[in-house]
């Protein structure tokens, strides 16, 4: 299920960044939840977060809709650049 959704989720992302070679998706699993940590260029985080956070709490809650039907929980973390 998970790699699913992975996928998903980077495809939405691929079209807000224009590349898939620009950004990376790692899950892990922690208290009963899949963490994916999306690692963006500088320059592409803006376009991912959005205008006050809108775009990434849209993401944040499409997975949260998903986790409910699937029954998981899946939480998405933007992590700094190196």
């Amino acid at each position: 299920m998970v790699d699913r959704v992975v996928e998903d989720l980077a495809d939405v992302v691929s079209i807000l960044v224009g590349s898939k070679d620009s950004f990376r998706l790692d899950v892990s699993q922690d208290d009963g939840s899949q963490w994916i940590e999306l690692s963006l260029q500088p320059e592409d985080r803006g376009k991912v977060i959005g205008r006050r956070g809108n775009t990434v709490r849209a993401l944040r809650t499409l997975l949260a809709a998903r986790g409910r039907i699937e029954g998981e929980r899946y939480e998405l973390e933007i992590l700094d650049p190196d």
